[in-house]
């Protein structure tokens, strides 16, 4: 070994990014191994480096024993004392054995082994940069496409993105850019893996945090979020600051915010509602745009009766029942919807409760519009078909 070896680790630090310490420790292993394969020698040894001047030495270590089994590995306390009278039972007598044709053989296997020692670190180093961005999300390169997965450049990791993880109405192209969210980081025999999503209902968080100053220091906080990814979703918000609207900071001038988060997601429309630690103002603020006339809770079973206008009772189921889906997922409240009409036949509206939750109700159905500042102009908030 010589001062070209320092000069290679040195190189492999600055450009790899990997610790001297580890390479060296790399390149003993290797030299161990070298020593064993290539003189048939099976006894335990020891590879000293000297990482200033780039020599290195084989020490062969024995057990100091009474009586000797395997003088590859053992040897007597009588002769061990002839050595140094200081060596006791259970001690590691070291004797240099380094062969004068080593250090060819030796850089062969070592190379070998090096590369696979380095080649881990990099992977080690890999994992640890993204375990810690698990729940956040990235910006990445589309690269390929398969009957089941896409595979998106992060830069230093190829990431996997599953079928059921993207959204069914994006086509994705390679080269195209997309961003995704970080739902899983694995170590496997082939390096770190990275499982990202388009899906998920942290990527719609994040998003938004990105995009609202209120959210990212947190001044407006996001509670819940219920996502049908690529068509709706709901999601709900509060501040306990009482001269910020957390509904309007994260819709944005003329609706700017919440337009540039749905264009991302393909156009996914974004329902954003008041959150509120009472169920019948919750359950009302959810079923937006639906007016509400009575929400009916039944705490034991964690469900409510929601009464709404006759008119407006496919508004509140939504296509398909999106709307009351959505509406559930987001509240964690199961919600039956009944007409005005339907309500009244079954008699359980009004109920004893109806007066005092209609006035609770009030202040929430006299809000037909959110109007933007800039120009007293309403804003769609909600954008949805009645069908």
């Amino acid at each position: 070994m010589s001062s070209e070896l320092l000069d290679a680790l040195t190189a492999l630090e600055k450009q790899k990014g990997i610790s001297r310490e580890v390479l060296l420790e790399a390149i003993e292993a290797a030299l161990v191994t070298a020593y064993k394969r290539n003189f048939n020698q099976a006894q335990n040894v020891r590879v000293d480096l000297n990482s200033d001047s780039g020599s290195m030495k084989v020490y062969a270590r024995k057990d100091v024993v009474e009586e000797v089994e395997d003088d590859r590995l053992q040897i007597s306390l009588e002769d061990a004392q002839v050595i140094n009278p200081a060596y006791e039972i259970e001690d590691v007598y070291e004797e240099e054995v380094t062969p004068k044709d080593f250090g060819r053989i030796a850089a062969q296997t070592a190379k070998q082994v090096v590369t696979q020692r380095v080649r881990e670190a990099e992977r080690g180093m890999i994992y640890d940069e993204y375990v810690d961005r698990e729940d956040d999300i990235v910006n990445g390169i589309v690269e390929r496409l398969d009957a089941r997965n896409l595979y998106v450049s992060l830069g230093k990791v190829e990431a996997v993105l599953p079928l059921g993880e993207q959204i069914q109405t994006e086509t994705y192209k390679p080269h195209d850019r997309i961003k995704v969210y970080i739902t899983k980081v694995e170590r496997t025999s082939r390096g770190p893996q990275v499982f990202v999503s388009r899906t998920h209902p942290g990527l719609l968080r994040r998003l938004f945090e990105l995009e609202v100053p209120e959210i990212y220091e947190g001044i407006v906080e996001i509670k819940t979020i219920a996502r049908e990814a690529g068509d709706r979703s709901k999601m709900s918000v509060y501040t306990n600051n009482e001269e910020v609207d957390a509904i309007g900071s994260c819709v944005g001038t003329r609706g700017a915010r919440v337009q540039s988060i749905s264009d991302e997601l393909n156009g996914e429309k974004v329902d954003i509602v008041e959150w509120s630690e009472d169920p019948v103002i919750f359950v009302a603020n959810a079923l937006n745009p639906s007016k509400v006339l009575d929400v009916q809770v039944n705490e034991a079973a964690r469900s409510t009766t929601v009464v709404v206008p006759d008119y407006q009772l496919s508004l509140a189921i939504g296509k398909r029942g999106q709307n009351a889906r959505l509406a559930a997922k987001l509240t964690g409240w199961k919600i039956d919807i009944k007409s005005e009409e339907d309500a009244r036949a079954l008699g359980i509206y009004p109920s004893a409760q109806s007066e005092e939750t209609a006035k609770v109700l009030s202040d929430y159905n006299d809000e037909d519009e959110y109007l933007d500042e800039t120009n007293n102009e309403p804003i769609d908030l909600y954008k949805v078909d009645e069908d």
